[in-house]
């Protein structure tokens, strides 16, 4: 191990442990130091793929073991501040799992304990690395559409939501947190324009045995008349396309790849371009480079580089994502965000 190789801890290793430890192993200048779940058969899974790294079934022991340059925090939503904050406190830069955290006032103490220490807060957004999403923000940036005026993202279908976290309220933060995290970077990444409002709408129709809503909807309305709708959904018999995209010169439709069945969501979507004059054309997508977000964690810790994701865009996703829950408890009224963007 070189003096410049960034001594990572993995902080829970739970469906996403493989993803990151996978790209330690293939990031130069990281190496997997440290891992800890309170599960030891996930830990044993993590040290097969890095025999070298260091298992723990308590979390403070791991961050107070002095080897640690950066711990990736996997744990739960309503942990994230918490863990976070006491990795920070000891000197270690820190990368969370969507979302920050649940709340704005958790997500700006955080950052400013980063800052008053010159640490690293970061949100692993890896959707915005998703090769569906990179093509389509390709495409809009290249004006091939013409000018963004509506926006639409939506993930779900007909089926019984899983009894795990995911769908606790408590835990989670519930249906708009849950994709939303992801769902609403991504607008964030290609609508520029200012954020006028957000509106909410949760609904709670057959799902019982879970306090998430069944049904979540947020629409995003911005200063210029633009609109963007995320809509998270467990009773949608009839799936709409993940994207649909309206621009002054054409479309984009990214619709779902069946081939997976109810799994369309670990599937990239399709994508294609209406033209005004009736053509559809289909679009490649565009080829990604692996670990793109490893690599700039590297140069952003090693050299001081500017990454493309930042915790203030993340902290802003919270935001928008605690309006639409507040406008949700007043049946849609608009609520304006608290945010850092201009």
């Amino acid at each position: 191990m070189s003096k410049a190789d960034i001594r990572t801890a993995l902080l829970a290793y739970g469906a996403i442990g493989d993803e990151h430890n996978a790209a330690l192993l293939a990031t130069k200048g990281m190496v997997l130091s440290a891992v800890c779940d309170t599960n030891p058969e996930r830990v044993k899974a993590a040290l097969k793929m890095a025999p070298n790294a260091r298992g723990f079934d308590d979390a403070h022991i791991m961050l107070d073991s002095g080897d640690i340059d950066l711990v990736v925090v996997s744990t739960p939503p309503n942990t994230h501040f918490y863990w976070a904050k006491q990795a920070l406190t000891r000197g270690i830069n820190v990368v969370l799992e969507k979302p920050m955290a649940l709340i704005t006032e958790e997500c700006d103490e955080l950052m400013a304990i980063a800052q008053e220490s010159n640490l690293l807060l970061v949100v692993y957004q890896n959707r915005r690395f998703d090769a569906d999403f990179v093509t389509i923000k390709s495409l809009i940036d290249s004006g091939e559409i013409g000018e963004v005026f509506h926006y639409e993202s939506f993930v779900g279908g007909y089926s019984k939501p899983c009894s795990f976290w995911h769908s606790d309220v408590a835990v989670s933060g519930g249906a708009i947190f849950d994709w939303g995290s992801h769902f609403i970077d991504q607008i964030l990444a290609v609508i520029s324009s200012p954020l006028q409002y957000v509106s909410g709408l949760n609904q709670k129709r057959v799902w019982d045995h879970v306090t998430n809503a069944d049904h979540a909807q947020v629409t995003l309305t911005f200063t210029d008349g633009v609109q963007a709708i995320f809509t998270n959904s467990d009773l949608a018999a009839a799936r709409k396309p993940k994207y649909f995209i309206l621009g002054t010169k054409g479309s984009i439709m990214g619709e779902w790849d069946l081939s997976a069945g109810n799994s369309v969501a670990d599937l990239p979507a399709k994508i294609s371009i209406h033209r005004a004059d009736g053509r559809v054309e289909s679009v490649p997508l565009k080829s990604l480079k692996p670990y793109a977000f490893h690599e700039s964690l590297v140069a952003r810790i090693n050299e001081d580089k500017t990454m493309s994701v930042t915790s203030t865009q993340s902290r802003d996703v919270v935001a928008i994502m605690q309006a639409a829950e507040e406008s949700a408890s007043k049946n849609g009224l608009p609520v304006v965000p608290n945010l850092l963007r201009s």
